[in-house]
């Protein structure tokens, strides 16, 4: 069991550059989050519900993240930072990491599998802060949310997801290529959570003025096509 923490925390490490030590790291709320879900999570499998919420409600109290007991989590879960919320039917697999403000939610059992209502994270996942996945869908394994983006469809492997809706988007070689990626995107100027919002407006006032340049032409063209025959009637009267 010791080694077995050792290696969950030094997993941490490799995914947060900030703690100096292991110690550090046993001050997260995400590693005392989910320390607690796997105490509720065994009590809800063995049908103790009210001591299951029991220890959700005080976990939740401590440390600003609400894991239902009924989630199941996989090996090397990170969260980094808090407020971040995972539905009863989440499964989650190993070496996932997600920042702050993230939810993973539920939808009408009728849109899909029925009892499944939430989404389903495979291996490697990266969810970046403030992303939200919702429903009974499957993020495909080393998949990348990036921040804000808003993910209601399956998402294919090794997929980044941007924008809201979530659609993908293309990736350098180099960037993909690296172990981990911090908040699930390049932090470049086109993918920096600080300027998605500035950068999917940009591409909404293109997409526009190519729409314009294309109204503008058919115009043209109409115009030009109606003029042909008044051009030869002229000539007829001549």
């Amino acid at each position: 069991m010791f080694n077995g923490l050792l290696a969950y925390l030094d997993s941490v490490k490799a995914r947060d550059p900030a703690p100096r030590s292991r110690w550090e790291i046993l001050l997260y709320p995400g590693v005392w989050a989910l320390f607690y879900h796997r105490i509720a999570h065994w009590l809800f499998k063995g049908e103790l519900f009210f001591l299951a919420r029991l220890v959700n409600h005080f976990s939740r109290s401590v440390t600003a993240i609400d894991i239902h007991p009924g989630a199941e989590v996989g090996r090397n879960f990170f969260i980094d930072h808090g407020f971040v919320v995972i539905g009863e039917t989440a499964r989650i697999g190993d070496d996932v990491t997600i920042y702050q403000m993230v939810t993973l939610g539920g939808t009408n059992p009728a849109d899909g599998v029925p009892g499944k209502r939430h989404p389903t994270i495979g291996d490697g996942v990266i969810i970046g802060s403030g992303a939200q996945v919702l429903g009974p869908i499957t993020v495909g394994a080393r998949a990348r949310i990036g921040a804000n983006a808003v993910v209601t469809r399956d998402v294919p492997e090794g997929a980044t997801m941007i924008g809201i809706p979530a659609k993908p988007t293309l990736v350098r070689a180099e960037d993909y290529a690296k172990n981990f990626v911090p908040y699930g995107t390049p932090c470049s100027e086109l993918y920096d959570p600080a300027t998605q919002k500035l950068e999917l407006l940009n591409c909404e006032v293109e997409q526009l003025r190519l729409r314009l340049t294309a109204l503008l032409e058919e115009r043209s063209v109409a115009a030009a096509a109606q003029d042909i025959p008044e051009q030869q009637e002229e000539r007829g009267r001549a």
